[in-house]
């Protein structure tokens, strides 16, 4: 093989250095985690640090801490995975002092600290915290659809298990009548214990689906998943279904560092507040704005949002449908919040009527008189009824108007989370690779995406400062 460069014998005997640490430079990424987690008071944190007085003895949690570390951020993060690279990677051989666990064990550890993971979690924030990473703290906040470890096959919902049982019934009635035929027939050509056993097998499976039936009636979302009862059956991006979690997050928009995180089995809308609150506490802020999406328009939340001192900022979408109707929009009729009127298109005055509760939240009515709004000319844009053109208002309208009009002011505004919120959800799901959960239960995906978070914010904060300036600010 003239003109390449030349390869050595296998099989000749080569001397390695005596030492790991002659492999791993001052620059590696592990460094950073060597450092931080030896920082850590871990007990302090809620892992277990006194090892049993009987039996064999423990893994140190500082070892498992750093070996979910090393995983996570390298795209590794089946226990199985992690054994093996344990027992080969030289990174890991120096990280681990050389020791390798099992893939039980490795798996224990995830499933049993899951309080201890998601403190670290949140002592890493406190890390970047301190070194300034978060002034005048805006974050954009946004979810994204995480499958779970359950197919849609074993998701059931009452229309479901109606179609299934329908379905089971019509087979038992066809083999019923075969078997009437045979017992009619003299010379019965029909091989009966194969159509007895499929009977048998059906009328099983009809019981275990009528006894599902009951129990997802009971359910509150009316859906019940049978591998992973935690997660539910939701509408993505592009309106598939799928069974899965919804991972919520809050991004800053400076740093891109994600300041809070939270896995829910319930849609975007309710979860404002509740994301906002963790950011405020993650950060010891209470004055922070948050933006999101119009998914997450819920007037109530906003509301709670402001309450608790943060600057909401929210996509609104027309959900009247007035547009399609082919009547004017409510967007078209302008409040006059001195007066406590609304102004149609036609100069005419709404005035309030009465107040209603709908879904909770006190609503009142604006409308003109009937004889009135029948005689104007725009009546057939305004209303197809025979009655007048209703307008709604909440009672506290008032207090989230003054958001509506930045909205719509600052469309940059949405440009800058969408910007913000994309970026940290793709390299999370790059990393988990078929973006789907390994674990099962609500609690054990919440480990699992802190894992993800640390591991990325990690990452994220090498990149902005380096592993050497990384590893001063741990010592401070």
């Amino acid at each position: 093989m003239s003109g390449f460069i030349a390869r050595t014998c296998r099989k000749q005997v080569t001397l390695f250095p005596d030492r790991l640490d002659d492999y791993i430079t001052e620059e590696n990424n592990i460094q950073v985690i060597d450092a931080f987690v030896d920082g850590l008071d871990l007990a302090k944190l809620g892992f277990k640090t006194v090892p049993a007085k009987t039996g064999r003895p423990a893994y140190h949690p500082s070892t498992m801490l750093k070996l979910f570390m090393y995983g996570y951020l390298n795209r590794i993060q089946s226990s199985r995975r992690l054994e093996r690279e344990a027992g080969r990677n030289i990174e890991l051989m120096w990280l681990l002092e050389r020791l390798a666990p099992d893939f039980k064990t490795i798996a224990d550890f995830r499933k049993n600290n899951s309080k201890g993971i998601k403190n670290t979690c949140s002592s890493f924030i406190g890390l970047c915290r301190e070194m300034k990473m978060f002034t005048d703290v805006i974050v954009a906040i946004d979810g994204s659809k995480f499958k779970a470890v359950n197919s849609k096959e074993n998701n059931y919902t009452p229309k479901k298990l109606q179609f299934h049982i329908a379905r089971f019934e019509k087979h038992m009635e066809k083999y019923m009548a075969q078997l009437d035929k045979s017992d009619q027939e003299d010379n019965a050509v029909i091989d009966e214990a194969p159509v007895k056993d499929r009977i048998v097998w059906l009328k099983k499976r009809l019981a275990e689906l009528r006894a599902l039936e009951e129990e997802v009636t009971n359910q509150p979302e009316q859906q019940l998943s049978t591998t992973d009862p935690d997660s539910r059956l939701m509408k993505t991006q592009g309106m598939t279904r799928i069974v899965c979690f919804n991972v919520q997050s809050a991004v800053d928009t400076k740093s891109h560092l994600i300041a809070g995180h939270d896995v829910t089995n319930k849609q975007d809308r309710g979860q404002l507040c509740a994301m906002g609150k963790l950011v405020q506490t993650a950060l010891g802020k209470e004055s922070i704005t948050v933006i999101a999406d119009k998914g997450y328009y819920s007037r109530s939340d906003i509301k709670d949002t402001q309450d608790a001192g943060m600057v909401a900022v929210v996509a609104k979408g027309d959900t009247s449908g007035s547009e399609k109707k082919g009547i004017f929009n409510r967007s078209e009729f302008r409040y006059d919040s001195g007066k406590d009127i609304y102004i149609c298109p036609a100069n005419k005055k709404l005035t309030y009527r009465f107040s209603g509760v709908e879904k909770g939240l006190t609503i009142r009515r604006y409308f003109l008189d009937t004889m009135t709004c029948r005689a104007c000319h725009l009546k057939s844009q305004c209303s197809k009824g025979k009655g007048p053109r209703k307008i709604s208002r909440w009672e506290h309208q008032d207090e989230i108007d003054p958001m509506d009009d930045l909205v719509t002011s600052s469309p940059d505004m949405m440009l800058l989370r969408k910007q913000t919120v994309e970026h940290p959800f793709g390299t999370i799901k790059a990393w988990m690779g078929a973006t789907h959960f390994l674990t099962r239960g609500l609690e054990n995906v919440r480990t699992e995406m802190n894992l993800h978070v640390l591991a990325y914010n990690l990452k994220r904060m090498i990149s902005i400062h380096g592993p050497e300036k990384l590893i001063a600010a741990m010592a401070v």
